[in-house]
């Protein structure tokens, strides 16, 4: 059975977490019409000496539950700021989340830019 994209959706912009410690939404999804491959970058460019932050993934294996699928701390200034999320094909209801949490520092501004591609059968 042929498969193509029939829409995408653009996420963009920055989120500053409000508070140190506090987990804060870079892109939270909700379920899709068909099933869709996400991907995206997250700029650290921001953190200087001082500045930890921790990255966390979240999906809804179940379609259900979310749990976390991957987390990576970074501390700043980060030489190679920019961090991949890999394209990865999701189920229609895996509902991911991306947090950012700054654990240590003044709290930074952090720019994202995500792609949704929702597929359908042809």
């Amino acid at each position: 059975m042929p498969v193509r994209i029939r829409y995408k959706e653009r996420y963009q912009g920055s989120v500053t977490p409000s508070a140190l410690n506090t987990e804060t939404d870079i892109l939270n999804l909700g379920d899709y019409p068909d099933d869709y491959i996400l991907e995206g970058q997250i700029s650290l460019q921001n953190l200087a000496s001082g500045d930890t932050v921790v990255l966390r993934v979240y999906i809804a294996v179940d379609g259900v539950n979310r749990v976390k699928s991957d987390e990576i701390t970074l501390s700043g200034p980060v030489a190679v700021p920019v961090v991949r999320i890999p394209a990865t094909t999701l189920a229609y209801n895996a509902k991911p989340r991306i947090t950012a949490t700054q654990t240590s520092g003044t709290l930074r501004s952090i720019p994202y830019s995500f792609i949704v591609q929702v597929m359908e059968v042809i």
